[in-house]
């Protein structure tokens, strides 16, 4: 495994950070991967800020990661992001900077996230990981939020057509090469 290389983290805190819950940071054991399925950081910024709940919060997760390896965090991992139905108390938000299926997440005819993640981007979001486990030593996991999340929805285009949710980060998501970089194993699921 490569030796822990310090990434540099720019705090960028959401506006509502404060107001998100508080919890224990030994009982994050997981580390969920996203792609933010945006055009661009300061899309995902925009869409981070924006306030859906009556606690004055919103989704986001608890980093960004750009294209060119930049790590942003708009969470302390000792708040309660929202970022994955059902595992949010115990788990690390990690945003990759990708498109996805960006602008039409849930149209039947454009499923493909044909995006490549850059190698720069992957090595951050690996020495990033490794900075977690060295500090959250109850972090033992990692999974894709396709993992987690495997609801399928009426698609945009033709509510007779099923669609999964979520698809992050994707088939060109590296896994292997992640895996081999990170004291983290894959949760089963």
């Amino acid at each position: 495994m490569p030796p822990l290389a310090v990434v540099p983290v720019i705090e960028q805190p959401l506006p509502y950070a404060g107001r998100l819950e508080l919890r224990a940071t030994d009982a994050i054991d997981l580390a969920v991967i996203h792609c933010t399925e945006l055009p661009d950081l300061a899309t995902a910024r925009e869409y981070g800020e924006r306030v859906l709940y009556p606690s004055g919060t919103g989704n986001s997760g608890h980093y960004y990661i750009d294209r060119d390896g930049t790590v942003l965090r708009y969470v302390p991992e000792a708040r309660v992001a929202h970022h994955v139905r059902g595992h949010n108390p115990r788990a690390i938000g990690i945003e990759l900077v990708n498109r996805g299926r960006w602008p039409d997440w849930l149209d039947s005819r454009r499923q493909a996230m044909d995006e490549a993640y850059p190698e720069v981007q992957v090595e951050a979001l690996a020495a990033l990981l490794r900075q977690l486990a060295a500090a959250l030593p109850s972090l033992r996991f990692v999974a894709g939020h396709e993992d987690l999340d495997r609801e399928t929805v009426a698609a945009s285009d033709d509510p007779s057509k099923q669609v999964q949710r979520k698809l992050d980060p994707g088939p060109r998501f590296p896994w292997h090469q992640l895996l081999a970089a990170i004291p983290l194993q894959r949760l089963p699921v």
